[in-house]
């Protein structure tokens, strides 16, 4: 006896990224980076992210997030393509130029980098006088981002003194002190239990609602579906998704479905016995 299979109903196309207005603080043009022994980090990558937007970038390790946010600090070179942040050519900046780049760059890390033989004034304060701020500047700057994190109870504390969560903070404090217009953040609740993760991602929100753009790699897929920012999503350095909204992983399509099912009944793409 035959069996009738009742599709379900198609879903609405999930809505892309739209292209940013003005000149993006972030564009990657047909990006490779290949590392030594052959291993790709990207493969011909292109993104353009705007004035205060917060991306999520997703998927499995080695997928190529942690290359693009290394790219975009100009830790790494690339192999091929072309970098830009606010328009400028990062292939252009020489080595004597790259300090004066990351003025402009807060960077968040999963291990959190902290000086450990330093205050978490100091931590804070070294940031500001690598750059040559002011004395009495760094002395008005450094207590009201520490306010701002929630941590001005802890100015004299060290690293080892607090919690992974505070210590997070702490690194939180630093990238963005000097109020940087590009925020990075690299797995920065890769370490913390769910509860902390959340004050770690509402806290990072806030300096976004500043005007900041945040681009964050993460495995959080709970996160990441919580929060229902921008998702571009990387496999073997390519880039597979870039969806408005989206989530961790996008709902299964109405063709992926189908091609399931007919997996499932052992039925072949023409509607005959396998």
């Amino acid at each position: 006896m035959a069996v009738s299979i009742r599709s379900r109903p198609a879903s609405p196309p999930a809505p892309t990224a739209p292209e940013p207005t003005g000149v993006p603080v972030v564009e990657l043009r047909e990006v490779s980076k290949v590392y030594d022994g052959g291993h790709v980090g990207l493969d011909r990558a292109s993104m353009k992210i705007g004035r205060g937007e917060f991306v999520f970038l997703v998927g499995p390790t080695g997928c190529g997030k942690s290359t693009c946010i290394r790219l975009l600090m100009k830790e790494l070179e690339v192999s091929e393509g072309e970098v830009l942040i606010a328009g400028k050519a990062l292939s252009d900046v020489t080595r004597k130029q790259v300090p004066l780049l990351r003025r402009n760059i807060g960077v968040v890390f999963q291990d959190y980098k902290l000086l450990p033989n330093r205050t978490v004034y100091d931590n804070v304060a070294y940031s500001l006088e690598v750059i040559g701020e002011a004395r009495q500047d760094i002395r008005r700057k450094v207590p009201d981002i520490l306010r701002l994190v929630g941590l001005s109870t802890k100015l004299h504390n060290f690293p080892d003194e607090l919690s992974g969560g505070e210590q997070q903070r702490v690194s939180i404090a630093r990238a963005f002190v000097n109020h940087p217009p590009l925020v990075l953040a690299d797995e920065p609740t890769g370490n913390l239990d769910p509860e902390t993760s959340i004050g770690i991602m509402q806290l990072i929100y806030r300096i976004n609602r500043t005007g900041t753009t945040v681009v964050v790699a993460t495995h959080d897929k709970e996160m990441v579906d919580k929060m229902r920012r921008r998702v571009i999503e990387l496999r073997e350095g390519r880039i597979i998704r870039d969806e408005l909204s989206g989530l961790y992983r996008p709902d299964e399509s109405t063709t992926e479905f189908a091609v399931r099912l007919r997996g499932e009944l052992g039925v072949g793409p023409e509607g005959h016995p396998n």
